[in-house]
């Protein structure tokens, strides 16, 4: 049975345990609005299918149920928008029996049920994605993780500095995007800490290993008019944007985006940025090895002015890959179809005789640096396969 709302305007939750406070749903002012969030045809037939089926089974009446999107979790209690408004849902018992709560995600467009005088709805059916960013959590028992759903872009974001960076993290957040279905652009936070030299050469890392057609950003908050001016030029003379405005158009009106980065790659900073204001809470880097500290807790929309929306994520230590040779494909196109020409099915591309990648390469088809980025990520995932627990499921 749904509750009534407390007169604090915090709502009470059990999170394993231990009392704890939810926050109000009226604080949280930068939230997406229905109207700038848009399902898909198949997921406003699915909801249609679904309300038809509870008030033709007793279970709701037609004026209690609404198409939504869950917009926030809040440890695993989903904040759906709906044309009238925003509330949060229980999970309906036919969710619950033998499933697990977290299996929701932000982006999910669901069917739900707000009975009258109440304020806490019931989540009655989670609808078809369109696409699924998800991550593989666990050893060889895991699971996949849906960090978010119905995502059309990913900005995978990446701090510069003084030395230049590492597109192994870069690269595996390409592939998994490509894979779960959504776009990808790249977005280099803090290039005032790298300098020009330091931004054009990493400009090119990215450029080398993912190609020209991958939609690339510099950004640098907090930098003098002077500096900024400078990495601007630097910027536009590589071929790529700058500021938060091409962020913004990275984000066009009718978009759902997400960030991926590690702790400490300026995602908080960037998204207060893009909103105009502090609105998100940021933490500094530690010196001993330049990684942040989570400050973004919830799994939350924001809503841009001006242009689309995104999902915050907090930060991710690891990304492991486990069946995304789908997206390895798509990112190295090339590259994959000269491994079908290779003489053995297992072919490691790195001592077997009739190896059609190292043919390839060789003729000059494709560079180094993709050449070994798809060599290294194909090993691990043959290696991560090897070591699954036959009875998992990809």
């Amino acid at each position: 049975m749904a509750k009534r709302a407390h007169k604090s305007g915090k709502r009470r939750v059990r999170a394993g345990g231990v009392d704890t406070a939810l926050p109000a749903l009226s604080s949280l002012s930068d939230l997406p609005s229905f109207s700038d969030l848009r399902p898909s045809e198949r997921q406003r037939s699915a909801f249609a299918a679904e309300a038809d089926r509870a008030v033709r089974e007793g279970e709701a009446g037609r004026e209690e149920l609404d198409l939504g999107c869950v917009v926030r979790l809040d440890r695993g209690f989903p904040a759906i928008v709906t044309d009238r408004g925003v509330y949060r849902a229980e999970f309906a018992a036919s969710l619950t029996k033998g499933d697990d709560n977290s299996r929701v995600a932000v982006g999910d467009w669901v069917c739900a049920r707000l009975p009258e005088g109440h304020d806490m709805g019931i989540l009655l059916r989670i609808l078809p994605r369109e696409s699924d960013i998800a991550r593989w959590k666990g050893g060889s028992r895991g699971e996949r993780q849906t960090l978010a759903a119905n995502v059309d872009v990913v900005l995978v974001t990446q701090a510069l500095g003084p030395e230049p960076i590492s597109v192994e993290r870069i690269v595996r957040s390409a592939v998994i995007a490509r894979d779960c279905g959504a776009d990808v652009s790249v977005v280099l936070t803090k290039a005032d800490r790298a300098g020009v030299a330091m931004l054009e050469h990493d400009v090119a890392l990215v450029r080398d290993v993912l190609g020209a057609d991958v939609p690339v950003v510099a950004t640098c908050a907090g930098a003098s008019q002077e500096d900024s001016s400078e990495l601007a030029g630097a910027a536009r003379d590589c071929g790529i944007g700058w500021g938060e405005g091409d962020v913004r158009g990275l984000v066009p009106r009718g978009t759902l985006a997400i960030v991926l980065g590690e702790s400490g790659a300026g995602k908080s900073t960037l998204l207060n940025a893009l909103l105009g204001r502090d609105a998100l809470q940021t933490g500094a880097v530690r010196a001993s090895d330049d990684m942040g500290r989570h400050t973004t807790v919830a799994r939350r929309m924001v809503a841009l002015p001006g242009a689309g929306v995104i999902v915050d994520e907090p930060g991710l230590r690891s990304l492991p890959l486990v069946g995304h040779e789908r997206g390895l494909a798509k990112v190295f196109p090339e590259v994959a179809e000269a491994a079908q020409t290779c003489r053995f099915r297992d072919c490691t591309h790195t001592h077997e005789p009739g190896c059609g990648v190292r043919g390839a390469f060789e003729a000059g088809e494709f560079s180094r640096a993709r050449f070994d980025a798809y060599v290294s990520l194909a090993s691990e995932m043959r290696s991560s396969a090897k070591t699954l627990d036959p009875d998992v499921v990809l």
